[in-house]
């Protein structure tokens, strides 16, 4: 979770940086992150490990989109670099944790 916390951190900042706000409904994405998280606990492991690696893909392939679709600045692009890193390893983990639940 903390790790999840830089990244939300890190585009905070950037966000700033380049002179915008967070959106007026961001509260619509933190409901469908408790819905996600919750209903897949109440289903099991192997679901919320199914469920975070489908989340976690998804992030990478945005965090892909941002760095092939935008001419960045050297710092932003490495502050999106790491962080699709971050999640590419979630992913790896998490397939293996999957693996050995029954």
């Amino acid at each position: 979770m903390c790790n999840e916390m830089t990244h939300y951190q890190d585009f905070q900042v950037k966000l700033h940086e380049f002179g915008f706000k967070p959106s007026l409904i961001r509260w619509a994405f933190w409901i469908v992150g408790f819905a996600f998280g919750f209903g897949s606990r109440v289903l099991g492991k192997k679901t919320i490990l199914k469920t975070g690696i489908w989340v976690e893909t998804k992030a990478v392939h945005h965090y892909a989109q941002l760095l092939d679709t935008i001419d960045w600045d050297e710092d932003t692009r490495k502050v999106i670099e790491k962080d699709q890193a971050d999640e590419d390893g979630h992913i790896n983990k998490w397939k293996k944790f999957a693996d050995e639940i029954e």
